[in-house]
């Protein structure tokens, strides 16, 4: 069977519309500092901003399942709205999968859609269900950052054309600890990164070897995207067999479950298939603590040691800054050589 191409939202120009809404969770008023200064940093960048109705937080999610995925579907519907980039994640944006046409939006043009942690809830569903391209990495609040070498701004991805190359590496250094404080501070822009330390190959027997692998990227948040493998919003089968023949590199995002919980979730992961076309597997760099000496890594080991396909650790895919914008859908090329100092993501929108 041909494989069906990817779908490339068109590339972000100056004078297009960014839709700003909170399918999960909403802001604040302690941090609407932080919110209203980044949507500044897409107007200087000659963006028009979108700002939705559902974007403070009166609880844990931004208003009513209903409103929240109408207000989403409406931005991505929208063929004047370019780009749809939320404030964060939040805890129970699952509730309204159930609620987006998804095959709406696959008859829609596509619009680049960017996140991660509970945003992944409905963006990797949305590339596995339709073939649309998404990005994986930085949210709105994040968007006024400047980014590390070796990193790229989710705008540039996403000002990309179809076709383009996008090469990003590990730049050796990480947040080793805690959050900037946005309510004191609205307009930090300089990541502290005063961690040192890149990728670790996991794989039982393969410690420390270098390794190329090659194939689609899909993946997302563990704690969310993890409830649905198995199921149609998280069926990565039906995306490789329809998109990827070549097979698909899976990005793991673990955020903070303790390591017996992420251990048991990418069990189920397993059982129900969703590593069936896995060429390689890329997990996060995490301060999720482990438990009784039992680590994240062997968390990892224990669950994915079984499929016989590279694992590198420690990869800038989750929630500890810096943060690779990595584009869901994309054929991905990963070298990881650590005699060589080599580390790098070479994506093609192709």
């Amino acid at each position: 069977m041909t494989a069906m191409p990817i779908r490339y939202p068109a590339p972000l120009r100056p004078g297009d519309r960014i839709g700003v809404t909170s399918p999960s969770s909403g802001v604040g008023d302690a941090l609407w500092g932080r919110f209203t200064y980044a949507v500044s940093c897409l107007r200087d960048r000659g963006f028009e901003v979108v700002v939705g109705e559902l974007n403070h937080a009166p609880s844990h999610v931004s208003g009513p399942r209903e409103a929240r995925a109408e207000e989403l579907m409406g931005m991505l519907l929208d063929p004047t709205v370019r780009a749809v980039v939320p404030p964060w994640g939040g805890e129970t944006g699952i509730d309204l999968l159930d609620l987006l046409d998804l095959d709406a939006v696959a008859a829609s043009e596509p619009t680049w859609c960017v996140g991660f942690s509970d945003t992944s809830t409905w963006l990797t569903p949305l590339t596995l269900s339709t073939g649309i391209a998404t990005i994986h990495g930085q949210n709105l609040m994040d968007t006024p950052y400047a980014v590390p070498d070796g990193i790229l701004h989710w705008v540039d991805v996403a000002s990309t054309p179809a076709g383009g190359e996008l090469a990003q590496h590990s730049p050796g250094r990480f947040r080793s600890g805690g959050w900037d404080d946005y309510a004191a501070d609205p307009t930090v822009s300089r990541m502290t990164l005063d961690g040192r330390g890149t990728w670790t190959r996991i794989d039982p027997g393969q410690e420390g070897e270098p390794v190329t692998l090659t194939g689609r990227v899909v993946g997302g948040c563990v704690e969310t995207v993890g409830l649905l493998a198995g199921g149609r919003f998280g069926d990565t089968n039906a995306f490789a067999a329809q998109h990827a023949p070549e097979g698909l590199v899976i990005v793991l995002d673990v955020c903070e479950w303790a390591s017996y919980d992420i251990c048991r979730t990418l069990h189920a992961m397993r059982l129900h298939g969703f590593f069936d076309a896995a060429t390689g597997v890329l997990v996060s760099r995490t301060a999720a603590p482990g438990r009784d000496g039992f680590t994240q890594h062997d968390a990892v080991r224990d669950a994915l040691g079984m499929l016989g396909v590279p694992i590198l650790a420690d990869v800038e895919c989750g929630h500890v800054a810096p943060y690779l914008a990595l584009v869901q859908g994309a054929s991905t090329t990963v070298v990881h050589d650590p005699e060589a100092g080599t580390h790098t993501v070479t994506q093609r929108l192709a």
